[in-house]
């Protein structure tokens, strides 16, 4: 047991040490191993909700196999792949194709993408896929699969036994209409290959089957095992949970109340229901929930063309029980506190490593510390610097920080590029320069005078101790209007980097210059 991390106060190592005090008890399951869960319903794109669940969750497995390393552990990522498609989603090709085929299982309906044998194998290959990328060490589980291999055969016979008290549990929390045709048992129609949600005729629970009333209006009997049912959604994941054994899994705030009732089945069945934390939802720009099926909000793919993919396992780390907008305006400041932590945790010992969110995204091996130039300078600099062009924009970091370089600066090289494209589509089309006036004209002049005595070698906190000094003298009632002034005529933006590394970086000169285009209008 790791007594150092025992002390950690991040989210992570709380969660694992209560599953093994409170679920476990102390002891390692029957099965010989902790089971970790996520669930994917693949009925659209994957989409950053999914990914942040398995970030996530792998992060609490991490601090789990740090605290108790000779227990064994596993992750499954589930797919209820076998759910009857109820929509056609609105960020499809083909959809009338896919709406050709509603309420067929999602592995039974063509992949509107032409690429693989279903839609389900389509949406559950780009899941993988995604998670691969970030090196997440999991088992990937069709419920399709599991449902026809036998997987689920003996806790769906157990569903059978029990079917009235699970009724009675799901029955005060439906509607009057829906409480007439329900069943936990959803029943593969033999002729149409459609998901029915109709009422059960007759159980058999000695011989294992059920009889309900098919869409041409016959009685038809099937097996409640090898795939000829499934069950609806609150009743599978308590099954799931009791056929596999699941230790720990999250879910959003939005199932709080499902969490409540597959537990109460769960535990009908036999089982004792794991361990949840309840994650808060992300919200869109408008603070709406996002929806794979909407793709409102941002997807994986383009969080990953601004930013590398630790900023966003950054994101994923940060107040799990708080709402937090995913929107592109979130992307730079993830980044530069990536980049912060990272710097910090070289630092750092003791329980402060084990504290610093790096730990989580890295498994405790995270990079060493570059060049300390920020995303949010990179910005700006790419903004003045009027190239797109890698290649123009190292000879000002080189400049900056001589040791630098594409080679030993992996990570300062992959921003790069990233700064480029996120200037492109979100900065440059709202870049507006003002002219500046009165006082503002004075401080800048005072600035632009006292560069032109420095050595080209000073040092960025040097700029910034002076450029305070001005801000103190010009505005010694808000220091913050100061530098908005040179945010707006300088850089055109309303927000901006410390001044003192931009010059810095950007070089006395060019800085000298910048200026003195400010003072004549020619921005």
């Amino acid at each position: 047991m790791n007594e150092i991390a025992l002390t950690s106060s991040a989210w992570p190592f709380q969660e694992a040490r209560n599953l093994y005090n409170e679920k476990l008890k102390g002891k390692v399951p029957e099965k010989g191993y902790v089971l970790f869960e996520t669930g994917y319903g693949p009925s659209g794109l994957p989409h950053i909700g999914t990914f942040g669940e398995v970030a996530r969750t792998t992060m609490v497995m991490n601090a789990f196999k740090a605290l108790y390393p000779d227990i064994p552990v596993k992750l499954f990522c589930v797919s209820d792949d076998m759910d009857g498609l109820r929509k056609v989603p609105d960020n499809i090709p083909n959809k009338e194709l896919v709406g050709q085929f509603l309420g067929k299982p999602l592995t039974q309906i063509p992949d509107p993408f032409g690429c693989h044998d279903s839609f389900g194998h389509h949406n559950n290959d780009c899941l993988k896929a995604f998670l691969d990328k970030f090196g997440f060490t999991y088992e990937f589980k069709s419920a399709t699969e599991n449902y026809k291999n036998g997987v689920y055969d003996q806790a769906l016979l157990q569903v059978l036994k029990n079917y009235e008290k699970i009724m009675d549990v799901m029955l005060p929390t439906l509607g009057e209409e829906r409480r007439s045709t329900y069943s936990p048992f959803l029943p593969i129609s033999p002729k149409t290959g459609n998901v029915l949600q109709v009422a059960m005729t007759k159980l058999d629970k000695e011989n294992g089957t059920v009889s309900f009333i098919d869409e041409d209006g016959t009685e038809v009997t099937v097996p409640v095992t090898g795939g000829h049912v499934k069950l609806q959604w609150k009743a599978d994941w308590a099954m799931r949970w009791y056929a596999l054994g699941v230790d720990y899994e999250m879910s959003g705030k939005d199932l709080t109340d499902s969490v409540k009732l597959s537990g109460k089945i769960c535990r009908i069945l036999g089982g004792e229901p794991p361990m949840n934390l309840t994650y808060e939802l992300f919200l869109d720009e408008k603070g709406e929930k996002i929806s794979k099926s909407k793709g409102n909000g941002l997807s994986m793919e383009e969080w990953l063309k601004y930013a590398p993919a630790e900023s966003l396992s950054l994101f994923m780390f940060q107040k799990p029980k708080t709402a937090k907008r995913l929107y592109f305006d979130v992307i730079p400041r993830a980044t530069d506190e990536y980049l912060n932590f990272i710097t910090a945790f070289a630092k750092q010992t003791g329980v402060d490593q084990y504290n610093n969110p790096v730990w989580h995204i890295h498994n405790a091996n995270p990079p060493k510390p570059e060049s300390g130039l920020s995303f949010g300078i990179l910005l700006n600099l790419v903004s003045v610097a009027h190239t797109e062009d890698p290649k123009a924009l190292w000879k000002y970091i080189s400049g900056y920080a001589p040791e630098a370089t594409p080679e030993t600066c992996p990570m300062l090289s992959a921003m790069v590029p990233y700064a480029v494209a996120y200037y492109n589509d979100f900065v440059k089309p709202n870049q507006k320069y003002r002219a500046p006036v009165d006082v503002e004209i004075t401080a800048l002049t005072e600035l632009r005078d006292w560069l032109k005595q420095q050595d080209k070698s000073i040092s960025g906190e040097e700029i910034q101790t002076y450029v305070y000094e001005i801000g103190k003298k010009f505005y010694p009632e808000d220091l913050k209007a100061w530098f908005k002034v040179m945010y707006e005529t300088l850089l055109g933006q309303s927000t901006g980097p410390r001044m003192g590394s931009f010059i810095a970086l950007y070089g006395i000169d060019d800085s000298i210059e910048l200026i003195d285009k400010a003072l004549k209008n020619q921005l």
